[in-house]
């Protein structure tokens, strides 16, 4: 687990090109259509899509965005380093939900050779300065403009968490990919922020009575690798990581959340919370939770994921009933292999 203390990130911006998506050689996709043609008939509704555009579009407007940056700048990093770990080289990349390009800003032209940038809020394209050439285009995650077979990498990191339709996501990505290119993303995991989730909670039910979701949902890691063979990638990795920030209290936290564009958007959000409630939580947090320097923590859990899209240049399992040794073998070569050392 890594732990951080609340700081200031300081950046660059470098204008960004902003392309129609009729000059990009794009495919055309229609509100509501997948890439067979058809919705998929079990999507759920969970988040309002327009006011996450919204809270996306305000964040990034605020004086100094960058210090709200700490968080996805460092799950960027982590996600350029599981690119890095690829002994290859992209001629064409995209990243879904790219925010202020804090994938791409990790990234160098040795690797990646052009980058497109999607997300779903036009002010969250003025990227961090990078010396990748990049193309940034307005999309919905759910609903990516590209045709099939038109990317050797997709990256996507802290942004899937919040479209409604996850497996149709995934299928768009899968679709855009090239055979034999792969996905590499990272989203919230369910224990993000259980520590707030908590102590507002006991606040407010002991305040009002009962309580309403504060904390929007999460994919259970259970669920993932299920998805994301739905969508029809293999070779597949999913592995879970926890990143703990501290922070001088809850409303400070509250604040981060804002600023980084993370505020609960779900449909049966609770519009407000009393004044008595939200001194409560507090309370609560610090009892619960607090520092012995008095900051308190905020957890943050992160799954990452790694999916190849099928070519037949790759490593197949072996047939059922192919093996030549059975694992009841492997115990007499471990007694061949003691006895050899003590006879030395």
């Amino acid at each position: 687990m890594l732990r951080l203390t609340r700081f200031s990130l300081l950046g660059r911006r470098s204008p960004v090109a902003r392309v129609p998506a009729k000059n990009l050689g794009l495919r055309k996709a229609a509100s509501g259509s997948s890439p067979s043609g058809s919705a998929s008939p079990r999507a759920l509704n969970i988040f309002d899509r327009e006011l996450k555009r919204k809270q996306k579009n305000w964040a990034a407007r605020q004086p100094e965005p960058m210090k709200f940056d700490y968080l996805k700048d460092e799950v960027g990093s982590r996600i350029a380093d599981r690119v890095y770990d690829i002994p290859r080289n992209f001629p064409l990349a995209l990243d879904v939900g790219c925010g202020r390009g804090y994938i791409a800003q990790h990234l160098n032209k040795e690797t990646v050779g052009k980058f497109f940038q999607a997300d779903i809020a036009e002010n969250a394209l003025n990227t961090l300065e990078m010396e990748i050439p990049t193309v940034s285009v307005l999309a919905d995650e759910e609903f990516l403009p590209f045709r099939e077979n038109t990317f050797d990498l997709v990256v996507s990191s802290l942004s899937l968490h919040w479209v409604n339709d996850l497996p149709r996501a995934l299928q768009q990505i899968h679709y855009v990919l090239k055979p034999d290119g792969v996905f590499i993303g990272a989203m919230f995991g369910g224990d993000t922020l259980y520590e707030l989730r908590c102590s507002l909670q006991l606040a407010e039910t002991e305040r009002e009575g009962g309580f309403s979701p504060h904390i929007s949902p999460f994919t259970a890691v259970n669920d993932l690798g299920h998805l994301l063979g739905r969508a029809g990638f293999n070779t597949l990795t999913v592995d879970t990581d926890e990143i703990q920030v501290n922070y001088p209290g809850m409303f400070e936290l509250m604040e981060d959340l804002q600023g980084m564009g993370e505020s609960n958007c779900a449909w049966n959000r609770k519009a407000l919370l009393h004044r008595d409630t939200m001194l409560a939580a507090a309370a609560v947090y610090g009892e619960m939770y607090r520092n012995e320097d008095g900051s308190i923590p905020a957890t943050y859990q992160i799954y990452y994921m790694i999916g190849w899209k099928y070519h037949d240049s790759q490593a197949r399992p072996a047939e059922r009933g192919s093996a030549t040794v059975s694992f009841g073998e492997l115990g007499k070569i471990n007694n061949l292999m003691s006895q050899g050392k003590k006879s030395q």
